[in-house]
């Protein structure tokens, strides 16, 4: 299966992922930002936008195995909230193919625990029960979800919608199953075995991924480097494109003066 990728712009190599319910479009605000500095892959996950939908027993295996057969061999990967597990889990499952990763309001663990924040298991069973009955309503519901707690609400679901309105509606099957992927994934042990240069952006008043989840993730990944845009809720590239752009931006030029542009391998600079 061959997914979707709209390209454009020059430079090395960023593939980004949406997130649930979403499409490439949604990167409208922060690709003009970007584009000078690098060619972006602006990818539609599997039965979202333009791209046809795995099979109903598809695992995040799969999904990530969907995107690496679109995108080029070397690059940089960013996800954000499901597209930032799909880009995790692709650079677990092929560490030469992704250079560097950046994850933006995501989390290798969705779902509250006793010892985890995250979202709690009942929202996610509503979810999953209302799609059966009006899959369009829950998108709509999890899009004020997304926005809840930023200063620019009403303008950050307005975005959305628009960008969601840009491509054809996500699969039924797809959201299922990209909400089973966010209540049954757990990468937080894998964490530890990614040694690419690893960048983590969150918003302090993000509901989905709460603030608490930022220490945790710290010392699962104590080689990463993380951000929290302070007035920035789950979707910060909507609400704060140019600060997001910006700490995207230095941090894979940062990288690029790190690594050798042949191998690809870490370098010492003075």
């Amino acid at each position: 299966m061959s997914v979707y990728v709209e390209r454009r712009g020059r430079g090395p190599d960023l593939v980004l992922l949406h997130g649930w319910g979403m499409n490439g479009a949604v990167w409208q605000g922060l690709a003009p930002r970007l584009e000078a500095d690098f060619r972006l892959h602006l990818v539609d996950l599997p039965g979202f936008g333009h791209s046809p939908a795995l099979p109903a027993h598809a695992r995040l295996d799969d999904w990530a195995a969907a995107v690496l057969g679109a995108v080029p061999d070397e690059a940089a990967w960013l996800g954000w909230s499901l597209g930032g597990l799909v880009a995790t889990h692709a650079a677990l499952q092929a560490p030469m193919r992704v250079r560097s990763l950046i994850t933006l309001a995501s989390s290798p663990r969705f779902v509250a625990e006793d010892d985890w924040p995250g979202i709690k298991p009942a929202v996610l069973a509503a979810f999953e029960q209302q799609l059966a009955e009006d899959h369009h309503q829950v998108v709509n519901r999890f899009l004020a979800l997304q926005a809840m707690g930023s200063e620019h609400a009403r303008e950050d679901i307005r975005q959305l919608r628009d960008s969601l309105a840009q491509k054809p509606g996500p699969d039924p099957a797809a959201l299922a199953a990209g909400l089973a992927l966010l209540g049954g994934v757990d990468l937080r042990t894998g964490l530890s075995r990614l040694q690419l240069p690893m960048l983590r952006l969150y918003g302090r008043l993000d509901g989905l991924v709460p603030r608490k989840a930022v220490a945790l993730v710290d010392a699962l990944a104590p080689h990463s480097q993380s951000h929290v845009e302070p007035r920035a809720s789950h979707a910060s590239f909507i609400s704060h494109p140019e600060a997001t752009a910006e700490q995207i931006r230095a941090f894979l030029l940062n990288v690029a003066g790190r690594q050798d542009p042949d191998t690809g391998l870490s370098i010492s600079v003075s």
